[in-house]
């Protein structure tokens, strides 16, 4: 509605895990790095964590683009919360490969003989699994998770596992010496600070199009100030106020609008 108004190409402020939007703060650089450097690296599993809102989910789309354009085969599991032969299945899924088979033990073979094809094939396979933290209670699921790290061979693991989720992945996981201690990579994603604050929202605003900036430094402070450098929370209040904005023809996003739709919020 207020594309056109402002002078965007395409919707700067929208919560998908879209990832020509991912904007690299020394942070999430990090993440990037260390996710690649586990699945380059063969080193059998990593893990991500980070609070509700901060990238988690752009960043692992972001890491499958970047793996699937080299010497990888990647499942991607964005809803874990499955019964065992479930997951299972939904790995064979992900990884191209439907089967009627319902016993984990043939599960278990067709996705060994899948892993060991890439393997002939030069490539490496990857699991990435996005919410991990919602299957950590699910000893069940837990259980599979650490028996996948047994595709191995004397000198290297067959399947990288990138578990990606909220703060209580790594709590779930500590109680769980036997996949813990298997977990060569650990990052925790923090918030942005101020700075980065409002390197976000230029760089979303660049990328949708627009190169000027018409939030004012108050804007922005105001904007850190409520959403503690949380990019989901940032996305929403620039969202609002851009249309807050455009229903009152501003000529920018000044701390009065902000705060307009800030009250709208609470």
């Amino acid at each position: 509605m207020y594309k056109e108004y402002w002078g965007f190409k395409l919707s700067p402020f929208e919560n998908v895990p879209d990832p020509r939007f991912l904007y690299l703060s020394p942070k999430h650089e990090e993440a990037l790095m260390r996710l690649l450097y586990a699945a380059n690296g063969q080193k059998g599993a990593a893990m991500l964590t980070g609070g509700i809102g901060c990238g988690k989910t752009l960043l692992s789309r972001v890491l499958v683009q970047r793996l699937t354009e080299g010497k990888f085969k990647v499942a991607l599991i964005s809803n874990p919360s499955l019964p065992p032969v479930s997951f299972l299945r939904e790995i064979l899924y992900q990884l191209g490969i439907k089967t009627t088979y319902k016993l984990k033990v043939d599960l278990l073979h067709l996705l060994n003989d899948e892993i060991l094809n890439n393997l002939e094939k030069g490539k490496d396979t990857i699991l990435v699994i996005d919410e991990a933290h919602m299957i950590i209670a699910n000893k069940s699921i837990s259980e599979e998770i650490r028996l996948l790290l047994n595709f191995q061979l004397d000198d290297r693991f067959l399947l990288t596992l990138i578990l990606i989720g909220q703060p209580e992945l790594k709590t779930g996981i500590s109680e769980i010496p036997q996949l813990e201690q298997r977990i060569a990579i650990k990052y925790n994603l923090k918030p942005l600070n101020p700075l980065e604050t409002e390197e976000y929202i230029q760089f979303r605003m660049k990328t949708a199009g627009l190169s000027k900036n018409i939030f004012t430094h108050e804007a922005i402070s105001k904007i850190y100030e409520y959403s503690k450098g949380i990019p989901r929370k940032i996305n929403n209040i620039c969202d609002l106020s851009l249309l807050v904005g455009y229903s009152t023809k501003a000529k920018d996003i000044d701390a009065t609008v902000v705060q307009e739709s800030i009250n709208e919020q609470s």
